[in-house]
């Protein structure tokens, strides 16, 4: 018998779906997270106070929906926290409304680490094929076997996907978010508008838009759109990551600007847009999460595919296979802040 979803997840898996090998580069399945990070972070903290980034925040955290994420999870089998003051989140993205997939799929698993200066971090994407042990579910319904590592939030929702992820990584999740990219629209239309550069002239397979070559600036929906689009392309998905990492550099490019932090209305209507396409575990403090990461810049922050040795196959399904000693040097260097010597030793493209 196949196991259950749990009914009213706001972001099941579809299982259904061609399963994907990790992308070659190491900087392509960051596009959801970042705007979604720095969004409050990097407005609030430009030239704020902390007083009036706590006011604003505190309004903004009003409308932020909530979920228990640890429901459940036995602390017995949880790692010890961080080292020192450092912070690990878990991202989750899905599409809820992408007219490809029959309900939503969770397809970017990230482990956010911040080091305990605050001063940079680190963004491991987790391919959502990796071949992972699934822990029993608190209800014993579902998991204890292996599966891909996606399956674990169809099955068992946050809460088994944190302890899946806990026991591969062996780091302890801090904090989890979960963003529904198809809230970017009002992202994007709440600034205004962006810029983004297609490489190549194509036609929406879902909408009969044309993109040309070139520059072209883009409302919500043209821009979702875009980073919708797979099958007119040989290689497919990895051309609809790099779409959709295309159009997060171009949010956080068009949020950064000072047109904006001196448009009260504009970045309000930004951040609230930001606020509606995301979900938080209930334990977050968001006030203390934005401050903190205030200093943050692109020029901080590397992104990383965790590492991976090989694809295949288990029975009819393709999977991706982790290496298993470079994946235990990283997640160590992650539990005991050491990601600054770790990245020394291991340069990223």
């Amino acid at each position: 018998m196949a196991d259950p979803s749990p009914p009213g997840s706001a972001l099941l898996t579809s299982l259904e779906t061609a399963p994907e090998a990790p992308p070659t580069s190491r900087r392509r399945r960051w596009w959801r997270l970042v705007a979604l990070i720095l969004g409050l972070a990097l407005v609030l903290g430009a030239g704020g106070t902390a007083g009036a980034a706590w006011l604003y925040t505190r309004s903004v955290d009003k409308s932020i929906e909530r979920v228990d994420a640890f429901v459940g999870v036995p602390e017995e089998s949880r790692p010890e926290k961080a080292v020192g003051k450092a912070m690990n989140l878990l991202i989750v993205g899905s599409d809820s409304r992408d007219p490809e997939v029959a309900g939503s799929r969770t397809d970017t698993i990230i482990l956010a680490h911040v080091s305990g200066s605050r001063e940079d971090a680190q963004f491991i994407s987790i391919a959502r094929d990796t071949w992972v042990d699934i822990p029993r579910s608190a209800d014993g319904r579902s998991g204890g076997r292996k599966a891909k590592i996606n399956a674990a939030f169809a099955w068992g929702g946050a809460p088994l996907l944190v302890q899946t992820v806990e026991k591969f990584t062996g780091v302890r999740i801090d904090n989890v978010m979960l963003v529904d990219f198809a809230g970017f629209k009002d992202v994007v239309d709440a600034l205004g508008g962006v810029e983004i550069a297609v490489d190549e002239d194509f036609t929406s397979v879902h909408t009969d838009r044309e993109f040309n070559q070139g520059a072209n600036h883009m409302d919500g929906d043209t821009a979702l759109d875009f980073a919708r689009q797979r099958y007119q392309f040989a290689d497919g998905d990895f051309t609809r990551m790099r779409h959709q990492q295309q159009l997060v550099e171009a949010i956080i490019e068009r949020a950064a600007d000072r047109g904006l932090l001196k448009d009260p209305a504009r970045l309000n209507s930004f951040i609230r847009a930001t606020a509606d396409a995301v979900t938080v575990d209930k334990e977050m403090k968001l006030f203390d999460t934005v401050w903190g990461l205030r200093g943050l810049r692109p020029d901080s922050m590397t992104f990383m595919t965790s590492p991976w040795r090989e694809t295949g196959w288990v029975g009819d399904q393709s999977v991706v296979f982790a290496d298993d000693d470079a994946s235990a040097s990283l997640y160590e260097a992650v539990r005991e802040d050491k990601m600054a010597d770790w990245l020394f030793s291991n340069p990223q493209e």
